[in-house]
């Protein structure tokens, strides 16, 4: 149905979007309007006998319809846009996430008012009804941040850190994407966003403070096999090269919102991630065997 898309400009869920919406359906209008008057003068042009209008009469009307009646509706156009282009002011206990693009995958930080830090990935989780200040920022090439039912785009550059301050108004899952073509996995960059009722996020973000630390085979193939040079599971590895994979279990995708998170889909990752994703830099390991691949895929699976 239109506007019915996780990934929609039309399924708004944050007041900007809300906003931009509004305004594309009056500019819409006005085109039709505008259209429609200007072929109704098309076909009375047709019509009408060559001197049905004086060139005083004419050129009044080139006036007024080419002239006055463009600057009226653009200048009000104008007046009308200004206060959206006041950015929203964010206080000092509001929210801060710093978004990272990366090759081809998304790194998330909350970062809480006089909390630690807490490090995600591929999936970004914002209350409704409060003001989130996003730092978009780039770690290789350039990506751009968009997620339509929210806000607009906007571009993150290496070496820059660009702000976005975005309000939910309303709980629900949504789906973001890079905008910007960043190599062969471009297309399948995406993301989960997430916005939770307050008091939820509240004991999700709680929750994610003091993770379950879990052992067994699982960890000590995770290990052996050098999976913690490169990504991060809290009380297992700290790696910061690839994605943080410490509650894995709880995404509903696999490859920054390339695949559902399945057992199958996730073993086949680990095995050979760039069969998967081309241009992911995470390498392959033909040498794992489908054992131990599935049972480090369990042992992720497990940490929600």
């Amino acid at each position: 149905m239109f506007g019915s898309g996780r990934q929609s400009a039309f399924n708004t869920f944050g007041t900007e979007a809300a906003w931009l919406a509004g305004l594309t359906g009056w500019m819409v209008l006005g085109a039709v309007v505008i259209a429609a008057g200007v072929g109704t003068l098309m076909f009375m042009a047709q019509r009408s006998r060559e001197d049905a209008l004086t060139h005083r009469q004419g050129m009044r009307l080139v006036l007024w319809a080419g002239g006055v009646v463009p600057t009226v509706v653009l200048l009000t156009l104008l007046i009308a846009t200004l206060p959206a282009m006041r950015p929203i002011k964010v206080q000092p206990g509001d929210l801060r996430v710093t978004v990272t693009g990366e090759q081809f995958w998304w790194r998330v930080r909350y970062q809480p008012p006089g909390q630690p830090a807490i490090d995600d990935s591929n999936e970004l989780r914002i209350p409704v009804g409060r003001d989130v200040e996003l730092l978009l920022e780039a770690g290789d090439v350039l990506h751009s941040f968009w997620v339509p039912g929210l806000a607009g785009k906007v571009d993150m550059v290496p070496g820059r850190t660009n702000r976005l301050v975005v309000h939910a108004t309303r709980a629900g899952r949504f789906r973001g994407q890079c905008a910007e073509f960043c190599g062969l996995s471009h297309a399948l960059m995406a993301f989960e966003v997430v916005a939770m009722e307050p008091a939820a996020f509240d004991a999700w973000l709680a929750s994610r403070r003091t993770p379950a630390f879990r052992g067994g085979e699982g960890a000590r193939l995770f290990t052996a096999n050098g999976c913690g040079g490169c990504h991060g599971v809290a009380g297992v590895a700290n790696g910061t090269i690839g994605p943080d994979l410490t509650h894995l279990g709880s995404r509903p995708s696999l490859g920054a919102g390339m695949q559902k998170l399945t057992h199958a889909h996730l073993v086949r990752f680990i095995r050979n991630a760039p069969q998967v994703k081309p241009g992911a830099r995470m390498p392959a390991y033909p040498q794992m065997t489908e054992t131990d691949a599935a049972t480090i895929a369990r042992w992720l699976e497990q940490r929600r």
